[in-house]
């Protein structure tokens, strides 16, 4: 694990998204394709602001979620909304998109099919995910009902219901998370530092986090 820390979050959010940038690209110098996957929520919103107007060959970029809400995309809840209002406009419109939702009363209906789309996408060329008070990232909460799976087992996608969530889940495995080419772990404000440095001492069953920071990249600033 890599921490870097910035003077304030601005200044973070434009260095993470040329750090991204240049991945991207370098990426597509020796692959047909480069894979990205993206968490939701509102804090990279400015990352994504900034790589949708980078000059980029973006029609080679597959864009996917690292977990998404069992919500209609017209839901103010879909991560999906907002990736297509902040990333995939701009020079990013001609980015292929993955979804990680399908229409049907629950994720485990459309996972099968979900996943069969996701496989060409593998390993993640280029992966940014977030990471939660209670040390959860992407869907894979502590209390989860598949938490052991999402952390142990093969599947590549899991349905997730966890406490506090008020929809189910769907998200990509701690596999799938690990096997990325690439990954950043972005963080704001000093409980989010505390609890990264909590995450380093408990085992993955506590503190989800905990099963990916080898070689990762943590990007923090207080605010």
């Amino acid at each position: 694990m890599k921490l870097i820390e910035y003077p304030d979050a601005e200044m973070m959010m434009m260095r993470v998204a040329d750090v991204i940038a240049g991945e991207l690209k370098n990426c597509l110098l020796v692959h047909e394709h480069a894979s990205f996957a993206v968490p939701g929520g509102t804090t990279p919103g400015p990352i994504f602001d900034a790589l949708s107007a980078v000059d980029l060959d973006w029609a080679r970029v597959h864009v996917m979620l690292t977990d998404e809400r069992w919500v209609p995309e017209s839901s103010d809840r879909s991560n999906t909304r907002l990736l297509r209002e902040r990333l995939l406009v701009d020079k990013a419109a001609a980015a292929k998109y993955i979804p990680l939702y399908a229409e049907a009363e629950t994720p485990e209906e459309k996972l099968p099919e979900l996943a069969e789309g996701l496989k060409p996408e593998l390993p993640i060329s280029v992966m940014l995910l977030g990471m939660g008070a209670d040390m959860h990232t992407a869907s894979i909460f502590p209390g989860a009902d598949q938490l052991d799976k999402a952390l142990h087992g093969d599947d590549l996608l899991l349905a997730m219901r966890a406490p506090g969530a008020p929809e189910p889940r769907i998200t990509l495995s701690a596999k799938v998370l690990r096997e990325a080419m690439s990954r950043h772990i972005l963080i704001v404000g000093t409980g989010k530092l505390a609890a990264l440095e909590r995450a380093k001492t408990l085992p993955p069953e506590e503190a989800p986090v905990a099963a990916i920071l080898n070689n990762t990249v943590i990007h923090w600033a207080e605010r």
